[in-house]
């Protein structure tokens, strides 16, 4: 009894000792914060080297002056046994395309002159050692490069036309003359003896030339619906996108030329070799404006030679990346079926025979989650590039692909015979990218959880055994007391199962009372899920509660739960969020005085209904967001021609875009409400949303802030300027630091002394 009395209370020592140790470590975290974002390291467009020794992919990071971002390549074995190291030295280095043979890595590259950045051109780096050249020249750039499987030749695309090449040499030509004549005159011109003066005034001249050169107009003649793009400024339908080869060098020194391949007035995208390198295939669309019709695709080919392209086949879907069978017969690719004509189509994974007039067929028409598709983040790799394509396996029997499924990420093996689905990973995890081995029995995929920000792993299929190559956050994260969100399932009204997720904060106690962030995703066919999201961990770190969930119309959970809310958006999904914040009242650590709401693009329009619905919510800030769906439908940078999300077009319905509308309840609105904009944001243009938010409620004397983002896109919150991210969280918790905790925010006060009660919410008497 003596010796289990002194082991026990061993044990007792040693369990103390480990609790210490814990708290101690525990101690010495801190919390996140809005400026870690400065710190992130982001991995994209992962390539595998043919032998499967190696990877090389983009590594992403803020830059020096916190205003961009840094895009450099970077390799590491897949033997899992070396700290990943950097390949090429730009500052804007992507598309790593590996030859066939390993030995070369062809990548674009984008440089400066004068300040501005020039259009990207091919770069090759010899994996053998030296500096990587560049080998085009373009005017309007190179992207895209894919090698033959000879490895002789390189594909890529370019905007490029022959007035721009014709412009090009005839500047050249231009410049030597004028070097030559000035050289000539600086020679008998006395003072200017120097071969460096000479240069000068060589120089100079050559400057005033180029300031003289012919003026290009920076109008825009408008004659499409689609004009536009956000976060590409405006469309250039004279410069299509065309393919074109240039045969590989394998040194500076071996001059080569760039040649054409397609022409015409319609864009090529999307190209893949034949397996004898022969010929090449490619999708395009032959309508000016297919606006008019449901979504098409038609696939060509076209000699590696160059030659007339010939037309395989119409596809009746907008397909995605295209992958081609090992024997060189099909090719399988993402898309939604076209009818019947829905607000939400779930994607499905197809295969095609490379024939004429071929039709495709549904493997997953049996499968009610989204294939091809993931979880909304915050954390994307900004500017990396790089997307999926399905993965055949050696013997064209099966493709893998992700999946998405109530709010996980994950891999999934379909049979081409049956589309019968194996999973490949499970777990609580966003694989948002992968990549197959040329044999396609290793798989490579990047991995994020709800406290991982995402790096990279090397799965052997055969042997089921998959380890971490990169550990691109872990010294940071190592820092951080990131808390875990709690998952949580409710019932809404019509008892449709709604998922959502509560961020708390560290060291949360269930006997306090937090006050609760409700944010709500766009899309609105989105869908959170277990994946980092740095705003949510952040606000959760201020000492709030986050709850963010999926309500109908949200991905992930089948088609049904994501069309239903077809012609009824915003409505339903107004129900399911409200039973959400009852559901997390209902848990006693929330303070129902202290409640804020958020969101942005389609969750910035919800936010709007939100506060236009009910009186609960002490403050908003609504992101990037829609007043009026009739002005949003004339200025969008997409069309609605289609019957998506209304029926007809406001001028022939517009008692049902008004009943929709945020800004027709803008009388109800009693929430001091904050509205974040981009102001080159074209996906939801401010003057639809925010703008005519904040003038209505400065006319009736609602507390309302409108917080504009310069040169930014729809893309502010995930892939906007560096500091404008951090700018942005700030303002957001800012928002519901003087509403919901009741701090002093003077730079949101009119002028000094005109702060608001957050008891009453009742806005200062006007000043006579």
């Amino acid at each position: 009894m003596k010796y289990r009395s002194l082991a026990c209370r061993f044990c007792f020592l040693l369990l103390f000792a480990a609790v210490a140790v814990t708290a101690s470590a525990a101690a010495e975290k801190r919390n996140i914060t809005e400026k870690d974002l400065f710190s992130f390291v982001w991995i994209g467009d992962t390539q595998v080297s043919p032998d499967g020794s190696r990877v090389a992919f983009v590594r992403v990071t803020v830059n020096e002056k916190k205003e961009g971002y840094t895009t450099s390549i970077w390799t590491v074995s897949t033997a899992g046994n070396e700290e990943p190291h950097r390949l090429t030295s730009g500052e804007r280095d992507s598309s790593p395309r590996w030859s066939p043979d390993g030995k070369y890595l062809v990548f674009t590259r984008v440089t400066e002159k004068d300040g501005k950045p020039e259009s990207p051109q091919l770069f090759m780096l010899s994996m053998g050692g030296g500096d990587a050249f560049s080998f085009t020249t373009l005017p309007k750039g190179a992207g895209d490069p894919r090698w033959s499987p000879d490895g002789k030749t390189i594909e890529f695309t370019s905007t490029t036309n022959p007035e721009d090449l014709a412009k090009q040499e005839k500047k050249k030509r231009k410049e030597e003359e004028l070097k030559r004549a000035v050289a000539a005159e600086a020679s008998l011109t006395p003072g200017a003896e120097s071969a460096t003066e000479k240069q000068k005034l060589a120089e100079g001249a050559v400057k005033q030339a180029e300031s003289e050169a012919e003026h290009e107009s920076d109008i825009h003649v408008v004659t499409r619906a689609v004009y536009r793009g956000d976060d590409e400024g405006y469309y250039d339908y004279k410069r299509p996108q065309h393919l074109w080869v240039v045969p590989a060098p394998r040194n500076a020194d071996e001059k080569v030329q760039p040649k054409q391949l397609t022409s015409g007035r319609f864009e090529e995208g999307g190209a893949i070799w034949s397996k004898d390198g022969a010929q090449i295939y490619f999708a395009s669309l032959q309508n000016d404006e297919p606006y008019y019709e449901r979504p098409k695709t038609e696939l060509y080919f076209v000699s590696a030679t160059g030659g007339e392209a010939t037309k395989l086949t119409t596809v009746n879907m907008d397909t995605g990346a295209l992958a081609l069978s090992p024997d060189g017969k099909q090719v399988a690719f993402i898309a939604s079926a076209p009818e019947p004509v829905n607000s939400y189509t779930q994607p499905d994974l197809w295969v095609i025979d490379l024939v004429k007039d071929a039709k495709p067929r549904n493997l997953t028409a049996g499968f009610d989650w989204d294939v091809g598709a993931s979880v909304f983040g915050d954390q994307g790799s900004p500017r990396a590039g790089g997307g999926n394509a399905p993965v055949w396996s050696p013997d064209g029997k099966s493709i893998v692909e992700n999946f998405a499924r109530e709010g996980q990420t994950n891999l999934g093996s379909f049979d081409v015979a049956t589309g019968a689905m194996t999973e490949i990973t499970k777990g609580n995890q966003a694989i948002v990218r992968f990549r197959g081995a040329p044999d396609s029995t290793k798989l490579v995929y990047y991995l994020s959880t709800a406290t991982k920000l995402g790096d990279l792993f090397w799965l052997d299929r055969v042997s089921g055994e998959a380890r971490q190559l990169t550990h691109s956050n872990e010294e940071l994260f190592g820092q951080l007391n990131l808390t875990e969100p709690e998952e949580i399932h409710y019932k809404s009204f019509d008892g449709k199962n709604i998922q959502a997720w509560l961020q708390k904060p560290p060291g949360f106690d269930p006997a306090k009372k937090y006050p609760l962030i409700l944010n709500i995703h766009g899309g609105p066919h989105a869908a959170y899920g277990f994946i980092f999201e740095h705003e949510f961990q952040w606000m959760a770190a201020k000492g709030y509660i986050v709850l963010y969930p999926n309500p109908r119309g949200s991905t992930s959970y089948g088609q049904e739960f994501g069309n239903v809310i077809q012609f009824h958006y915003p409505g339903d999904d107004y129900k399911d969020l409200m039973l959400g914040v009852d559901e997390a009242i209902k848990r006693g650590y929330v303070d129902p005085k202290k409640l804020g709401v958020t969101g942005g693009s389609g969750g910035g329009l919800l936010t709007n209904w939100v506060v236009g619905h009910t009186d609960r919510f002490a403050a908003a800030v609504a992101q990037r967001d829609i007043a009026s769906w009739t002005d949003w439908w004339y200025t969008a940078d997409f069309t609605l021609f289609q019957s998506t999300w209304f029926k007809a077009p406001p001028f022939q319905d517009p008692e049902d875009f008004k009943a929709r509308s945020p800004i027709t309840y803008i009388n109800n609105v009693k929430t001091p409400s904050m509205f974040i904009l981009g102001e080159n944001d074209y996906r939801t243009p401010p003057s639809a949303g925010g703008e005519q938010m904040f003038r209505a409620l400065k006319f009736r004397k609602i507390p309302t802030v409108m917080v504009k983002f310069p040169n930014e896109s729809h893309e502010l919150s995930r892939s906007g300027g560096p500091w404008h991210r951090v700018e942005r969280l700030q303002h957001i918790v800012g928002w519901f630091d003087r509403w919901l905790m009741g701090m002093a925010k003077p730079e949101y006060d009119v002028a000094p002394g005109d702060s608001v009660s957050v008891k009453t919410n009742v806005p200062p008497k006007p000043k006579p």
